[in-house]
């Protein structure tokens, strides 16, 4: 499965329309959501929250997100006993994790790592480049 590059242009194009759906859908202000929040940990998203901005995004965007597919794509080509054992990520996963969310801090993802977790990683760009990688039939 290729992973096409995501310029940061197409990211700045749609960004403002996910950063309104975000907002919306969590009830705070805009300007509280940037580029790099964490959704859970700086927004105080739940998981019910993604499905809600799953939706919202899918109906702005005209696009379907198959849920789980960020985690699934992160995971690459590593099968599910390469990506993680007992709940906990792997090294191999770990890279892929890193190599595949380049939006997020690096400093945030620390090993090791529950892939259960792996969500409160997500920022506003993650789902900007869930949606582009949807719009490109990725």
């Amino acid at each position: 499965m290729s992973n096409p590059d995501i310029s940061q242009e197409e990211i700045d194009a749609i960004y403002p329309q996910v950063a309104e759906i975000i907002a919306d859908a969590l009830g705070c202000d805009e300007d509280e959501v940037k580029p790099d929040s964490s959704l859970i940990n700086d927004l105080d998203a739940e998981s019910i929250d993604f499905l809600d901005i799953v939706f919202r995004l899918e109906r702005e965007f005209k696009v379907k997100i198959p849920r789980g597919k960020a985690v699934e794509e992160a995971r690459g080509e590593l099968s599910e006993e390469e990506f993680e054992q007992g709940g906990v990520v792997t090294d191999a996963g770990f890279e892929k994790v890193k190599a595949y969310m380049t939006e997020v801090p690096a400093d945030r993802i620390s090993s090791p790592l529950k892939s259960a977790e792996i969500p409160k990683l997500f920022t506003t760009e993650t789902f900007c480049k869930m949606v582009i990688r949807e719009q490109k039939g990725a």
